[in-house]
C-alpha cells in the first residue's frame, strides 16, 4: 500500500500598480486578495488634469509606503513574496 503525501502549496503574490494619478498594490495568497491600498493623487486636482512630471514624483514618493503598508497587514514578510 502506498500513502501519498502533498505539501500543501502557498502562493503569495505582490501586485503592484501605478496608473496616471493612483499607486496601489496588494497581496494575493492562492487566488484571494488579502489585502489592496491605494494612494490617490490629489496633487492634479489644481490643474484639471494629470501633470505627468508630477504623478511621476508622487509615484516614488508613495509607492514604498503602499508596500510596506500591504505586506504588514497581511502579515508576511518580504521573503514569503514568491
Amino acid at each position: 500500500m502506498f500513502i501519498l503525501a502533498f505539501k500543501k502549496t502557498v502562493a503569495i503574490i505582490l501586485g503592484i500598480e501605478s496608473s496616471c494619478d493612483e499607486t496601489s498594490a496588494s497581496v494575493c495568497i492562492n487566488g484571494k486578495v488579502i489585502n489592496n491600498e491605494i494612494a490617490s493623487q490629489a496633487i492634479h486636482e489644481q490643474y484639471g488634469g494629470v501633470v505627468p512630471e508630477l504623478a511621476s514624483r508622487e509615484h516614488q514618493r508613495n509607492i514604498v509606503p503602499v508596500i510596506e503598508y500591504v505586506i504588514k497587514q497581511a502579515g508576511i514578510s518580504v521573503t514569503e513574496i514568491d
